[in-house]
């Protein structure tokens, strides 16, 4: 199925003044159908998270796909006994927006949550309700509504980065532990950066991250190292997509274990996730899996392999079934759940600690990536 605008449903990227007014008029439209001469309270439609509502777009001349939301809808409605709460949660979290949008501020996920739970405890109970809440409103991005990325993510290497009126910061000199990456995602969009790198690697584990970076891998082989410290968050995703499309001659690899878990992590990165909500596809990057993969195992002593876990099978089963899974990833996986086994990045340290970044240069130079 190729690509089409009648088909994505996207969150919209807005002023504040703008995601105000959005507020504003679903609010005085729910007035206006109350206060009628037949009047009712309206349900809120929302677009559907669900599996089937997801949908692939595929380029017509280049091999980066993505996923994203169509227009299908659910319900939530005050005389509905299943979904009264559901309806109360969406107006009470649109009030706290507005209030957050009036100040000018802005809050993460976590603060949101326990700001409503305190307000609102017969309403909110989970962070999960309110995450889901917020992935639907008003087609607006978390961004706009004032809602600020929480990130654990980290980069290193050969770029130099600069916030509005801030020094430049030399990521080469950051540490092993790199610079960390801020949530506040208009102030990632406003970053001027320069780069000599001739690669981007995109780490699974923020420890072989630690390594590459102590070692100073990115001046051996000229690179920008990057990580979300296991699955990405959205401010790690929105500075690698910013990266790419400030430099978008620059191949990224990714590195992750070789399990079903690394394989989904790599795709997260490569086409986006339904989780994501309206946001699913926005920060998709043409990611190449560079290892460990089947063709690696070689390198590892049989005592190192582990054997897969029940969590294992179960994403593993979810990959499977993915439609925009390549090929070439669903033989690798097939291979994982055959052999009933799992290897982490870590083994290769069994040819010693400095051994890594050779391993990436010779995959690299080789063209062994998928």
């Amino acid at each position: 199925m190729f690509f089409s605008d009648q088909q994505l449903c996207y969150a919209d990227i807005l002023p504040p003044h703008e995601a105000r007014a959005r507020i504003e008029v679903a609010v005085l439209n729910f007035l206006r159908i109350l206060s009628s001469s037949t009047p009712a309270i309206s349900d809120l439609s929302l677009i559907s998270r669900r599996s089937s509502n997801s949908r692939v777009s595929r380029g017509l001349l280049t091999d980066i796909s993505w996923i994203f939301l169509s227009y299908s809808f659910s319900k939530r409605s005050l005389t509905r006994a299943n979904t009264a709460k559901a309806f109360i949660r969406v107006w009470k979290v649109m009030e706290m927006c507005y209030q957050v949008l009036v100040q000018q501020k802005r809050l993460t996920q976590r603060e949101l949550f326990y700001k409503l739970l305190c307000d609102s405890p017969d309403y909110f109970t989970s962070q999960l309700q309110v995450n889901r809440t917020i992935q639907a409103l008003l087609r607006c991005s978390r961004h706009t509504l004032g809602i600020m990325a929480s990130s654990r993510g980290a980069i290193a290497g050969r770029l130099l980065l600069q916030e509005p009126n801030k020094e430049v910061v030399d990521c080469s000199f950051c540490g092993s532990s790199g610079y960390a990456i801020s949530g506040d995602l208009n102030l990632l969009e406003n970053l001027v950066m320069e780069t000599d790198a001739r690669y981007i690697v995109v780490v699974e584990k923020h420890a072989i991250f630690q390594r590459l970076a102590e070692d100073g891998v990115y001046n051996q082989i000229p690179s920008i190292l990057i990580t979300g410290k296991g699955y990405p968050d959205i401010a790690t995703r929105f500075l690698l997509h910013r990266i790419s499309r400030t430099f978008p001659n620059l191949p990224i690899f990714g590195l992750v274990d070789w399990n079903p878990a690394g394989l989904a992590i790599l795709c997260t990165f490569k086409f986006g996730s339904i989780q994501m909500g309206l946001e699913a596809f926005r920060y998709a990057c043409n990611i190449k899996w560079l290892g460990l993969r089947e063709d690696d195992l070689e390198l590892l002593p049989e005592q190192s392999f582990l054997q897969l876990k029940p969590r294992d099978l179960q994403i593993a089963k979810s990959l499977a079934s993915s439609e925009i899974l390549p090929d070439n990833y669903k033989e690798e996986l097939a291979v994982m759940v055959r052999s009933g086994k799992r290897a982490e990045i870590e083994a290769l340290y069994v040819h010693g600690y400095t051994f890594l970044g050779k391993f990436l240069a010779n995959k690299i130079v080789q063209a062994k990536y998928i």
